[in-house]
């Protein structure tokens, strides 16, 4: 069956609303919300500060560490406090998408912890957390080559791209294949490209363009948010 409407009316390429604020932590080095939707998105920085213990350090630069964490009283459904599978692999592919706009150099055997925690969520938290991640990381002042965006198309039932799934679309019935990307906006440059499901060549670039055209709203959110906090700051668009 063909998918022609919307659970929540957007449009087949709309994002949700968004909301961002930069330094809301005051004891981090860093610190970031990214809200899409009903999803939230806080994330905290600490460092570049000395790794240990010592074997783990890198004296040619710095090392990224990410750690992600769905809190319990964010889902409807039961979920154990705690570390899972699911968020260590969440951890990993973030700090995948991360590091190439880091340049750690100038931190040989540092180390820069980014904790992203999900406080409500509505699909989309890998994404979501991306993006607060990549704020925080530059409220922190860490050298940056670009900001990093994040965004899940979708398609349904093999017929219909769609832009930043919510929940309802991640459990209907019929199939979708959820696909999260991250893209460095200025480069156009992908970073994290997942897939869970099936999709054919043409709707996977399909999904491509259209996430691309999604990171470039969310890359404003983004901005505007550190032009906030940091009023007169030079547009990174420049």
């Amino acid at each position: 069956m063909a998918y022609t409407k919307r659970t929540d009316g957007r449009k087949f390429d709309e994002l949700r609303e968004m909301e961002a604020k930069v330094g809301i932590i005051k004891s981090a080095d860093g610190s970031a919300m990214f809200r899409v939707g009903k999803t939230i998105a806080i994330a905290a920085v600490r460092g570049p500060r000395d790794l240990y213990p010592k074997f783990k350090q890198d004296s040619q630069k710095g090392v990224l560490r990410c750690n992600y964490d769905l809190m319990s009283f964010s889902v409807t459904e039961r979920k154990r406090p705690g570390p899972s599978r699911r968020s260590q692999e969440i951890s990993l592919v973030t700090e995948k998408a991360l590091l190439p706009v880091l340049e750690l150099d100038n931190f040989p055997n540092a180390v820069v912890d980014v904790f992203i925690t999900i406080v409500q969520a509505d699909a989309g938290t890998r994404c979501a957390g991306i993006n607060a991640a990549s704020l925080a990381l530059a409220d922190a002042g860490i050298p940056m080559k670009d900001l990093v965006c994040a965004v899940a198309t979708g398609i349904i039932n093999e017929d219909k791209v769609i832009v930043d799934v919510n929940k309802e679309e991640e459990d209907l019935e019929g199939g979708l294949a959820d696909t999260p990307m991250a893209i460095l906006p200025r480069s156009g440059e992908v970073t994290l490209l997942q897939m869970d499901g099936e999709a054919s060549k043409e709707e996977i670039l399909e999904s491509i363009k259209l996430g691309k055209r999604a990171c470039e709203q969310i890359y404003r959110v983004q901005r505007d948010a550190l032009k906030e906090r940091y009023g007169g700051m030079k547009d990174a668009a420049d």
